[in-house]
């Protein structure tokens, strides 16, 4: 069973094209015209093993916020829309990713159930053109759209580039492992959905 999603989303602030393919090898094609932004998915494509390939058009004469929100909705849809009903997922994934002086843990939970619990911990307000008040609004887009549950927090670290890119890989190495065959037939809950 193939686990790929193709979706579109298009409102009066944005324009957005995206394929994801969960059983990919880690290939990435990003265009969200915020720099930062691409490079954080391309690792999340990377360390995830996912295949990504997403086109974002938005009101960046605005501000980021717009181009962040929906990139991450429409990220989490499909993640949702890939995984189908879930069966035969692990469901639950963890990791910890150093990056230098920095140090990320995340925690997933693909229950159906979303939740967002973030603790990133950056101080500036930039990372590149990318607003740092939008990261955490990203993780938490993302999650509410993909229906898992999120806990991702970074430890410590001194640099924002290395916090913001630490959490990003750890979130992707949790989820890797939480799409990941079980080995057991059927949906990973006594209540027999998620």
């Amino acid at each position: 069973m193939s686990r790929i999603a193709t979706l579109s989303r298009e409102t009066a602030e944005t324009a957005i094209r995206l394929e994801l393919d969960l059983d990919g090898g880690g290939r990435a094609e990003v265009d969200t015209g915020i720099g930062f932004l691409d490079h954080m998915i391309e690792s999340l494509a990377k360390h995830s093993g996912f295949d990504v390939a997403l086109v974002a058009k938005g009101d960046l004469h605005v501000d980021d916020h717009h181009t962040s929100e929906d990139t991450a909705l429409t990220l989490g849809a499909a993640l949702d829309q890939a995984l189908g009903d879930r069966t035969g997922i692990r469901r639950f994934g963890s990791a910890y990713v150093p990056l230098d002086e920095a140090l990320a843990r995340s925690v997933v939970d693909l229950s159906g159930r979303p939740y967002s619990w973030c603790d990133l911990g950056l101080s500036g307000e930039r990372l590149g053109t990318w607003s740092t008040q939008n990261v955490g609004h990203f993780f938490g887009s993302l999650a509410t759209a993909g229906r898992l549950t999120l806990h991702l927090d970074v430890l410590r670290g001194e640099n924002d580039h290395h916090r913001c890119e630490a959490a990003f890989k750890a979130m992707a190495l949790a989820l890797r492992e939480a799409v990941g065959d079980r080995g057991i037939a059927g949906v990973p809950s006594t209540k027999g959905v998620l």
